[in-house]
């Protein structure tokens, strides 16, 4: 995952680093009456107008920044990164970003950089890969929340509800995120509410009984806020720490469907609605994310196929564009292969050689 993201901020890095190396007109000729006049260090006190005037038009001014070469150390100006930051954008675009967080990011580097003083022992690429780090960190972090110590503190049972469209692994991540609570010390009923779609009862049984997990369900057509009800029943008669309900695939637009979430909500008021889509739908998946909340507000969300996306572009996206986190990532077909998302692992992992 994140392979062609990693790849665009590589070449940012690279493209950054070109730039910056490249002396500005006049720059040459300026360090020479540097060495020549050591005055020159003090530019900004005995020339204030002059150096502010330059400053305000064209970046630090020469004088400026001969005096911090001959200190040894250089200065990132706006106009070194105006190519770079716009390659950038346009590459983030290309690799399933959202418009506006792709303009997040590329706005908050430049605000970092500009007018960066870095010693030159610092290599360029250094100083860049700090201001992508924070960047992407602001980013993707939004909203972000522990769940295992959500889930440790709150009153049992736990009740979670699981939407999003069809056939995007909702029921395998519900059984995923069974398996992961077992590993984590907390029992977990599951629920099939998606009383509609035929199969349903049996797909959901069948990992129950690998999992050796009890399963509520009600006959086909059947009213899902009741099955979660029922679920709900069992696990404060028998200890059970957390409920996980299932319920139909549907879109926002689907209203019948989205009366049902509604009823939900009122019958069960469950502690946590998380949204599922797969990571490889991009741009699909955050805009799906979006119209859920703006719908039926989620509390977070859980990418499937993430070792299949090469972009990394709605992971990057979903979190900024609803305000909610990202929870886990899917990451293969086994019960134990449900990744916590980290965003500092994330960056680290974008950013790493």
């Amino acid at each position: 995952m994140f392979d062609g993201l990693k790849d665009k901020l590589g070449q940012f890095k690279d493209d950054v680093e070109e730039q910056a190396e490249e002396p500005a007109e006049g720059d040459d000729e300026a360090e020479a009456d540097t060495e020549a006049e050591p005055a020159a260090e003090a530019v900004t006190e005995s020339e204030p107008d002059t150096a502010e005037a330059e400053s305000a038009e064209d970046g630090p001014g020469l004088a400026k920044k001969a005096a911090l070469a001959a200190t040894g150390k250089t200065i990132i100006t706006e106009a070194e990164l105006e190519a770079p930051l716009e390659q950038l954008e346009l590459e983030l675009l290309q690799g399933d970003v959202e418009m506006t967080v792709a303009r997040e990011i590329t706005d908050r580097i430049r605000e970092q950089l500009v007018g960066e003083t870095r010693k030159q022992v610092e290599s360029g690429e250094q100083v860049v890969e700090r201001a992508i780090a924070e960047a992407l960190r602001d980013v993707i972090s939004v909203g972000q929340f522990d769940f295992e110590q959500r889930i440790a503190g709150a009153d049992k049972p736990v009740v979670i509800v699981f939407t999003g469209v069809n056939g995007v692994g909702k029921t395998t991540s519900i059984a995923k995120l069974s398996q992961w609570l077992e590993t984590h010390g907390y029992s977990s009923v599951l629920a099939n509410g998606d009383t509609y779609r035929a199969g349903a009862n049996e797909q959901i049984e069948e990992h129950a009984d690998v999992l050796d997990k009890r399963i509520i369900t009600h006959e086909q057509g059947g009213d899902p806020a009741a099955v979660i009800y029922d679920a709900v029943e069992y696990a404060e008669a028998n200890d059970v720490d957390v409920v996980l309900g299932d319920t139909a695939g549907r879109l926002h637009t689907s209203n019948d469907l989205m009366a049902q979430l509604e009823k939900i909500d009122r019958v069960v008021d469950p502690d946590m609605t998380l949204f599922v889509d797969e990571a490889v739908a991009g741009q699909d998946a955050t805009n799906r994310a979006k119209e859920f909340n703006d719908a039926a507000e989620i509390d977070g969300a859980i990418l499937t196929k993430a070792d299949a996306d090469s972009q990394g572009g709605a992971a990057i996206s979903i979190a900024h564009v609803t305000g909610k986190p990202i929870l886990f990532l899917g990451t293969g077909q086994g019960y134990a292969d449900l990744e916590e998302f980290d965003p500092d692992e994330i960056v680290s992992r974008l950013l790493e050689e």
